[in-house]
Formats: structure tokens, C-alpha cells, sequence
């Protein structure tokens, strides 16, 4: 495709129209996923993992599906309402995204020894993320573009890539691949809904002015979230990365402080 290394040498019109694409999607996702069943290369070994050490990975993958299922039925049902052609299209690319997401991360459960993976995210699911995914939900349910996109494409992806990308560096092999081809998809979703925010925000001050206040109401979900899950991977207080700086300088892009 013309332009496909470099969309930003485009037009404002026509780099929407590409990076919003079924084609610019293929051409992204095939470069990371081609010749990865599951998302990991055959080649890779799994580590030995102590008891805890498993037990906490399946926790955390537990909640990670929480988010991934999450972004999938939000995603699905804001096609209906999506604005214009480009975001239906945009969109349906991250529902199979998403799906995939949770597909392989499944897998990974069941890689683990997890024989009923719905009973062990109904058991571990953190109620703060659960919270999240109903009042994200409850925007979908309302056709609230503005807010859904906001939730979804700016604060979820963007705790999902903040986590994401920090635990592909500690984690074990099989885990650590498969969560770099999620971070790229996450990239992706985070720069179509700061795209359509940004534009949208131009000149909108009480828009932005109602977003920030629903980023008030979610970021406790979100810093809370952070916090057990560096819990549940068993890092130390002084090891652990800056998640809440990390989320939180990536949401100010689009102006929004705390």
C-alpha cells in the first residue's frame, strides 16, 4: 500500500482513511503474528515456574481477560453507533483484535494447568476491574460515543498497554512473546481514540470538561488495578515500575491532568 511505512506523510483525510483501514490492519498485525500460533514462536521453551510464581501468573492472565472481554463486547457494540464508516471499519478490526487477545490468552491458561478458565476469572477477577468494565459498559449501552471511546481506546487500552508492556519484560518466555504482540495492538487502539478525541476536543471545551471528570471517576479503578496486579506478579514495592506515572502522562496527552 502506498504510504504504508510512513501514513504520516499523508493528508489528515487520507492518513484516517489508511490507518483506519481492513488493509493497513493485515499489513500491521502479519509482520508480528505470521508463523505464531497463539501468538508464539514454536521454537520457545517454557520456564520452570515455582508455585507461587504460577499461581500469580494465572491470576494476572485471569484479569487480563477480564480487560480483553471487556474491549471486545465494548468494541462490538459501538459499531452500531460509531459515526462515520471509517470508525465502523476501524473498529471491527479491534473486535478481532480483541477476540484473538482473549484467545491466546486462554490458551495460555490452559498452558498453565487452568481446566475451567471461566470458574478461575470468576474467582480472580479484580473487583476494581470489574467495576471498570461495567461503567465502560454502561456508556456502550448509552450510544455515548464520546465517553466509550474515551473508556475504551484511551483509558482501558492505555492501562492494558502500560501493564502489558512492563510484564513482557519479567515475564517468562511464552508469556513475554505473547504480550508484545498484544502491546502492538494496543499502540493501534490507543492512537485511533486519541485521533478521534483530539479532533473532537478542538474547540469543545465542555467536552473535554465531561471527560475529565469521568477520568476523575476512573482513575481510582485504574491505579488500583495497577497496584494488585504488581501484587499478584510478586514484585517487590521498590522494583516495580511507575504504572501510575506511565498511564497517567500518556492520558495528559490529550490534555487531560490530574
Amino acid at each position: 500500500m502506498a504510504n504504508q511505512d510512513d501514513p504520516h506523510l499523508l493528508g489528515e483525510a487520507d492518513f484516517r482513511n489508511t490507518v483506519h483501514s481492513f488493509e493497513f490492519w493485515f499489513e500491521a498485525v502479519e509482520g508480528y503474528l505470521h508463523g505464531r500460533p497463539y501468538g508464539v514462536s514454536p521454537h520457545v521453551a517454557e520456564a520452570e515456574l515455582t508455585d507461587r510464581q504460577r499461581d500469580g501468573l494465572i491470576t494476572t492472565l485471569c484479569n487480563y481477560c477480564v480487560g480483553e472481554t471487556a474491549a471486545l463486547d465494548a468494541s462490538s457494540g459501538m459499531i452500531g453507533f460509531a459515526p462515520d464508516r471509517r470508525a465502523k471499519i476501524f473498529l471491527a478490526t479491534q473486535v478481532v483484535d480483541e477476540g484473538r487477545h482473549l484467545e491466546i490468552l486462554l490458551h495460555r491458561l490452559s498452558q498453565l494447568g487452568v481446566a475451567d478458565p471461566d470458574a478461575e476469572i470468576a474467582a480472580r477477577a479484580n473487583r476494581n476491574l470489574l467495576t471498570f468494565r461495567d461503567r465502560l459498559l454502561d456508556f456502550v449501552n448509552a450510544s455515548d460515543w464520546e465517553a466509550s471511546v474515551f473508556a475504551q481506546n484511551v483509558i482501558l487500552e492505555c492501562l492494558e498497554f502500560t501493564v502489558f508492556r512492563h510484564h513482557s519484560g519479567t515475564a517468562d518466555p511464552v508469556t513475554a512473546e505473547l504480550l508484545r504482540g498484544i502491546v502492538s495492538d494496543e499502540r493501534r487502539h490507543m492512537g485511533f481514540g486519541e485521533n478521534d478525541l483530539g479532533r473532537r476536543l478542538i474547540g469543545a471545551p465542555h467536552t473535554h470538561d465531561r471527560l475529565h471528570k469521568i477520568k476523575r471517576d476512573l482513575d481510582g479503578l485504574v491505579l488500583n488495578t495497577f497496584v494488585e496486579t504488581m501484587g499478584e506478579l510478586g514484585i517487590p514495592p521498590s522494583e516495580q515500575p511507575d504504572l501510575a506515572g506511565d498511564y497517567l502522562g500518556a492520558v495528559a496527552r490529550l490534555g487531560f491532568r490530574t
